[in-house]
């Protein structure tokens, strides 16, 4: 079964958000270059889902054409 379109983007936070975690876990534990790539990695989620987001806002205000 496909996957809807506002899943793929709640996935893309989830992703954002675990990477977030993890990032600020590895920090905690004062593994400062472990948690900068997992920063940049959540960075780079967000940022992905943030444009899907923007896209599909995008899409459902364009007009149907028919």
């Amino acid at each position: 079964m496909p996957q809807s379109t506002h899943d793929r983007a709640a996935e893309l936070h989830n992703l954002a958000a675990h990477a977030h975690v993890a990032a600020a876990s590895a920090h905690g534990k004062e593994d400062h270059l472990t948690a900068h790539e997992l920063s940049k990695t959540a960075h780079e989620h967000s940022v992905s889902a943030q444009r899907y987001s923007e896209r599909l806002a995008e899409e459902a205000k364009a007009p149907k054409i028919s």
